[in-house]
């Protein structure tokens, strides 16, 4: 069973994939099969997604990497929750992140 991202989660990178940053991008590359989509091999990442790539720590939950980007970027909170949810889901669900139990 899936664990459920919330809020609450904690999330990490998984250690099947590497991240590089190159000329002000963040480049994510899959190591094993079956990360991702079979169309994508690499993946970048906008300026949001970057921001909360780089605060996930694995000790953070996503409520408590969200109230620091909020904070730093100056932004309301709720949208802030919701792009962190957004993306943590996205790249659970490819792989790219492991929600820690």
């Amino acid at each position: 069973m899936k664990p459920v991202i919330d809020l609450n989660a904690v999330c990490e990178k998984s250690p099947d994939v590497i991240a590089r940053e190159i000329e002000d991008e963040i480049l994510i590359v899959p190591l094993v099969a079956g990360i991702g989509d079979a169309d994508d091999e690499l993946y970048t990442l906008n300026e949001t997604g970057q921001a909360i790539w780089q605060a996930l720590d694995g000790r953070r939950t996503l409520n408590e990497v969200a109230a620091l980007l909020a904070e730093e970027f100056d932004a309301p909170l709720d949208e802030v929750n919701t792009d962190v949810l957004g993306f943590t889901v996205e790249l659970t669900g490819r792989g790219i992140l492991v929600a820690k139990s």
